[in-house]
């Protein structure tokens, strides 16, 4: 069995080392029928079994291209709008918020930024289920509805209780969107290509920041119409934006591969034959069972996820919720505070796609962890050791710069490691969740202007236990277990299976190499 499995993995290994024929966009060209490999089976019918390896090659890269052009821009927008309508409350509290709204107390503030996470991490580990289950161009459209119309509601709140309430429906509504694109995108794209691709999405977050920015700065203008604080109409206009786009989504997201309109039957042969040649099952049909579910929870990947995860998602709420308060603790007026908001999160975004592309290529995701992570750090060491403006100011280059790329890149991370695309969605929603939940110290730490020494503290302490030892720690049993494998000492696990059986095993299979 050993020498079968070594001889295999000859041919075609695992997404750590196979994917040399993947990069540009090609076909893996020793693979060209289902008994190529000892695990691939079921394969539709190849259409293009007649054309030369160029010839592959070019239409793969053609197919990479429409699935890129097709599902890619839209989702961008949509994210943008769901991290512009959560953290949009920042540039609203350095207008008057609190003021407005009966003098509310820094406390009652934090309360209302907790509140969104408790019901967004709640909700969000059964949402991928509910996305497989209702199909993507049903369950999007309806939460992004849902959330636009909480927004909007928001701009018409008169008191604490009203904002709470507002926030609390907000964070269920949103729970689905960001755990359901990552899993979405697992279904369709191969697990090397995969990174660039979250990466972009994330991507949007940063864009959203920079770009919530100035317009807010140029929605306060509006202070006066209709009787209403400027800060009100940043919630009216941005959710109002959001539903209209909630119902475009009807027409322009789509299903999963196996039912989407815009393939033809030749091009949805190939997206489940590249998919099934790169050891997923993610475009077949699976049942949910509970067995799902207890192989996640049994999962040390996923634990380990999650830790690593908190370690960069709660650093990303607090500065992306008390930035506009930083700078604006620097002596810069609100409008300019706004508006100094906006050249680190275009650097992150910048800085997020390029991590993205070179995990891609390298397949070396912890290590751009690692590498990125000691850039926030060292920005946070900057914000908490200096109160000098233009020192500050840099510091917050830095922790954008090492908060966003990790995001999208430990979402990629998981993602990669983890087969079957029930047990998958269940992982993911568990992984973002839990860094979701951490939003809840996020919302509480930012305390003390203008030094805020407890908030730059905390954040700096999860980098460097969560994030940095979480991502060391995952790096170094991954590589310990890729080694077993390839000196065959998880062969056992698959004697005596049939094909199906084997496939069940999912990332357990002995021929399932982790991405470092």
């Amino acid at each position: 069995m050993k020498h079968h499995t070594n001889a295999t993995n000859d041919v075609e290994t695992s997404s750590t080392e196979k994917v040399e024929h993947a990069h540009h966009g090609g076909v893996l060209e020793n693979i060209e029928h289902p008994f190529a490999h000892p695990y691939v089976h079921d394969l539709p019918p190849d259409p293009d079994a007649h054309l030369s390896e160029e010839e592959r090659a070019a239409i793969d890269r053609k197919l990479l291209w429409k699935l890129d052009l097709t599902l890619i821009p839209w989702l961008c927008i949509l994210y943008l709008l769901a991290f512009l309508d959560r953290t949009n409350i920042g540039n609203a509290k350095i207008d008057g918020l609190q003021k407005d709204l009966n003098h509310m107390s820094a406390g009652r503030y934090n309360a209302t930024l907790s509140i969104f996470f408790v019901s967004y991490s709640v909700f969000e580990p059964l949402t991928n289920v509910l996305l497989k289950k209702l199909r993507p161009s049903i369950f999007i459209p309806i939460i992004m509805v849902a959330w636009g119309l909480c927004m909007t509601f928001m701009g018409f709140v008169e008191n604490w209780s009203g904002l709470m309430a507002a926030r609390w429906f907000l964070g269920l509504a949103e729970a689905g969107l960001f755990p359901g694109i990552n899993y979405y995108l697992s279904c369709w794209y191969k697990r090397s290509e995969f990174g660039v691709r979250a990466a972009i999405f994330f991507s949007a977050a940063a864009v959203s920041g920079s770009f919530g920015g100035l317009l807010a700065a140029a929605i306060t203008k509006m202070k006066g119409v209709g009787g209403k604080p400027g800060w009100a109409w940043i919630f009216i206009l941005e959710g109002l934006a959001t539903v209209i786009f909630g119902f475009a989504s009807l027409w322009f997201v789509h299903d999963f591969p196996d039912e989407a309109t815009f393939l033809s039957e030749q091009d949805r042969a190939r997206v489940i034959r590249r998919l099934k040649m790169d050891q997923q099952s993610s475009a077949e049909h699976e049942e949910f069972k509970k067995e799902y579910l207890w192989a996640a929870l049994k999962d040390y990947k996923m634990w380990l996820g999650m830790v690593i995860y908190m370690g960069c998602d709660m650093p990303l709420y607090a500065f992306s919720l008390f930035l506009p308060s930083i700078i604006n603790q620097m002596g810069y007026s609100s409008t300019r505070a706004q508006l100094l908001s906006v050249p680190p999160y275009a650097a992150a975004a910048i800085l997020t796609v390029t991590i993205g592309f070179i995990a891609d290529r390298t397949r070396q995701r912890g290590l751009c962890n690692i590498c990125v992570s000691m850039l926030g750090i060292a920005g946070f060491a900057m914000l908490l050791g200096s109160q000098t403006p233009g020192v500050k100011y840099a510091g917050t280059f830095l922790g954008a710069l090492g908060i966003y790329p990790c995001i999208s890149n430990t979402i990629s991370w998981t993602s990669n490691n983890i087969e079957g695309v029930y047990k998958r969605g269940i992982v993911l929603g568990f992984v973002i969740g839990w860094g979701n939940l951490n939003g809840i110290v996020s919302s509480n730490i930012y305390r003390d202007p203008p030094k805020y020494i407890p908030g730059h503290a905390t954040v700096m302490a999860y980098m460097i236990v969560c994030l940095l030892g979480g991502s060391i720690t995952l790096h170094l049993l991954l590589r310990r277990e890729n080694s077993l494998r390839r000196a065959g000492k998880r062969d056992h696990w698959v004697e005596g299976m049939s094909y199906q059986e084997t496939e069940k095993l999912g990332d357990k299979r002995p021929d399932f190499m982790y991405t470092l």
